[in-house]
């Protein structure tokens, strides 16, 4: 008899896409009809590799099939989406291109360009100039040469980073885990689930709907931040062209989702994503060196009277937030359950099977009673495994493996302990900063120690900056903001991707 532990799947951290993909592609011409006795066509292979429809003594070349992305969010055929995914109208070609044409445009057809950066990529970029040239560098330092290079080089009006977007998500994320905690006997509320990993939640939609109800609604920062720019800078959405560089390739399905798209100006809230290493090859297309200095990259920044957002005509720049490199979610719930507690609470940390899945506990000072339980969960392994205790935990049907079998079976915990109120949910081990589309080391070890070792670094960069006394109070600027729409404007939502049986997907 086999044990339970061995009809676990996918327990590697990297998911290969489907060996075949299944998605049928519509013909969207109606095929002529055949006449009674007609000989049906044939499809012909030439020694070329090309494909011919042939019949009654003649062929034609037929086209290559072309699989949209949204085609591709639709599909169940991969789990989730790999790096090898090739997605042609989000690359830094489609930028350049755009640039190119948007520039000897009329000047009543141009778009206002403008490009978002996360801290991570900056903090990538960072590493990586002072890992060759051996000057540290900061991430401020390299968002100032590449605000530069942006603005003079590739023409665009606004550079950002997305810190400030960050800030709104969590004044999001705190109001729906409030929501959350009040209505908490209700199945499916508690633990609320990480939104911010677009990894994570294709695999979700894919694999595990049953943990739809438990994920965040809260948009992420990248969402936010296109919500924001299409909204905020006085012009309609669509005359607005917003780039964002980030550390992972997910953000590009992320924001071709159709939850992103303004079907009334027909746009959508990013429209083109970079990875860290598509902008490192823009700059070097265009000879430009970041590890070279500018004029006032060390300079701090103004101190700001945020009380008139609408005639700022920026945002606050490299906003900290305390706890994680992955966006420090669960520790703002955290510093906000301390703060807004009628009586002293005290926090415990524990690491689990390693440093990517850590629990925190909050404990009244008074009895020792937890009145909080949060984790954070690196990497598809750890993933899956808290996956599983929270089926376990809320009596909820776990889509795969032997756990797949605990259908109907009632909550389980052990005997006085807690369950799960917040999990911090990434697909990468180690979080956002060792995302797929960050930069690489220059040499690779022969093992993964090399780059453990090269994220160790990326992660010291990120906190390089002490960017804990922000430009003025921004609260101002939040509480305008978060006034741009109804409530609903930085919330979104999730469905469940069923699967595609087609004949095309049968192996024999």
């Amino acid at each position: 008899m086999f044990s339970g532990a061995l009809t676990l799947t996918d327990l590697n951290d990297f998911i290969s896409p489907s060996q075949a993909c299944i998605k049928p592609v519509e013909q969207v011409d109606k095929p002529p009809e055949r006449r009674p006795g007609e000989a049906s066509t044939a499809i012909h292979v030439d020694s070329g590799g090309a494909y011919y429809e042939v019949g009654s003594g003649s062929g034609k070349k037929l086209e290559a099939a072309q699989i949209s992305l949204n085609d591709c969010l639709a599909c169940s055929g991969c789990i989730t989406s790999a790096e090898s995914v090739l997605i042609t109208l989000q690359s830094h070609t489609e930028v350049l291109s755009f640039l190119d044409k948007n520039a000897s445009a009329p000047s009543g057809e141009r778009k206002l360009p403008v490009i978002s950066i996360a801290p991570q990529s900056l903090a990538s970029i960072a590493t990586a100039v002072t890992s060759r040239t051996g000057v540290p560098t900061t991430p401020r330092q390299v968002l100032r040469r590449v605000r530069i290079f942006c603005e003079s080089v590739l023409g665009f009006a606004h550079v950002f980073d997305t810190t400030f977007a960050r800030h709104v998500a969590h004044a999001e994320h705190l109001k729906e885990f409030e929501e959350r905690r009040a209505d908490a006997e209700t199945p499916g509320r508690l633990p609320m689930l990480a939104s911010a990993c677009p990894g994570w939640i294709c695999y979700a939609e894919k694999a595990h709907a049953e943990m739809l109800p438990f994920i965040a609604t809260t948009k992420s920062p990248q969402q936010v931040m296109g919500t924001m720019v299409k909204n905020w800078l006085g012009k309609l959405p669509n005359e607005v062209y917003h780039v964002t560089v980030m550390p992972c390739y997910d953000k590009k399905l992320e924001a071709s989702r159709t939850d992103f798209y303004n079907e009334l100006y027909a746009t959508r809230d990013v429209d083109c994503v970079l990875t860290t290493g598509e902008l490192e090859v823009i700059m070097l297309e265009k000879d430009w060196d970041v590890s070279t200095a500018v004029a006032g990259e060390l300079d701090e920044p103004p101190i700001r009277d945020w009380s008139h957002p609408a005639t700022c005509g920026t945002l606050p720049e490299l906003m900290t937030h305390p706890g994680s490199s992955s966006g420090s979610y669960l520790q703002s719930i955290i510093a906000h359950l301390m703060a807004t507690s009628t009586t002293p609470l005290s926090l415990s940390a524990k690491m689990m099977r390693n440093s990517d899945h850590q629990e925190f506990v909050l404990r009244r000072d008074s009895d020792q009673v937890e009145v909080f339980k949060g984790a954070t969960c690196y990497g598809f392994r750890n993933l899956q495994n808290v996956v599983r205790k929270i089926g376990r935990e809320r009596g909820v049907r776990v889509g795969a493996g032997a756990a797949g079998r605990l259908a109907g079976r009632a909550a389980t915990r052990r005997q006085g302990e807690r369950g799960y109120d917040y999990i911090e949910v990434m697909a990468c081990p180690g979080g956002c900063v060792n995302g797929g589309g960050q930069l690489k080391p220059s040499t690779r070890s022969a093992d993964s120690q090399g780059d453990k070792e090269w994220t160790k670094l990326v992660e010291a960069s990120y906190w390089s900056d002490d960017c804990s006394a922000c430009e003025g109070n921004p609260d101002h600027l939040l509480r305008w903001v978060q006034g741009l729409g109804d409530k609903q404007i930085f919330r979104t939502s999730y469905r469940a991707v069923e699967s595609d049986i087609v004949g095309l997907a049968v192996k024999w």
